[in-house]
């Protein structure tokens, strides 16, 4: 396989990214100098080493303390002492964190499992930080935690992710009373968080149930 062919197979990995566009990223930068070949590979070397996972929400973060690679870090968020302790956010990916985020209706604590779960799926939680999840729940109930909140995407491997999410948790949920949502009304069906706008996902968060 030539290195075109090659690059072509990495970028049709990409989420929503089929062959045929693949092959116009890789021609397009054919076309580019050799300064933003350079650029772009330093970048992409960067990430390894600038961006670290936050030791609680598991999501990705621009590293603060890069001379020492074994500490457990914490992102902004979750070392924020202004934080609604009471609520806590599940979310599929680092970019329906961010959508909710960037919205500011949402206060609280989130928790990035790292994907979903397809329907018929035979080892689900495989799919996504199942072990993590509980754990980060346990540590918060000590902080006051009260609600969960389900922020999947509304198609059928969001709402499959959901309900194994609050089976997963149903033992320490039931023993603990604490309350398990879904985004309610605001959200159509087929909806990923990532574009929901900002007055949908307020009347979503206000109409969770």
């Amino acid at each position: 396989m030539n290195p075109i062919e090659k690059l072509i197979q990495i970028f049709s990995n990409f989420p929503g990214i089929g062959p045929r566009q693949a092959r116009r990223f890789v021609y397009y930068l054919l076309t580019r100098g050799n300064g933003s070949l350079g650029e772009l590979a330093k970048h992409i070397s960067e990430l390894k080493d600038d961006v670290t996972i936050c030791a609680d929400c598991m999501r990705f973060f621009e590293s603060q303390n890069k001379t020492n690679k074994d500490s457990l870090y914490r992102c902004k968020i979750c070392a924020d002492q202004t934080r609604d302790n009471f609520t806590l956010m599940v979310v599929q990916r680092d970019i329906d964190l961010e959508s909710v985020e960037k919205n500011g209706s949402f206060n609280g604590f989130y928790f990035v499992l790292g994907g979903g779960i397809p329907i018929l799926e035979k080892e689900p939680e495989k799919r996504i930080r199942a072990k993590e999840l509980k754990i980060f729940v346990e540590r918060k109930i000590k902080k006051g935690l009260k609600e969960i909140i389900l922020g999947v995407n509304w198609n059928p491997e969001g709402e499959n992710t959901g309900d194994f999410v609050e089976k997963f948790l149903k033992p320490i949920t039931e023993k603990n009373k604490i309350k398990v949502t879904h985004l309610g009304k605001g959200l159509s069906m087929g909806t990923e968080l990532e574009y929901a706008d900002s007055e949908t996902m307020k009347n979503a968060l206000r109409n969770r149930s």
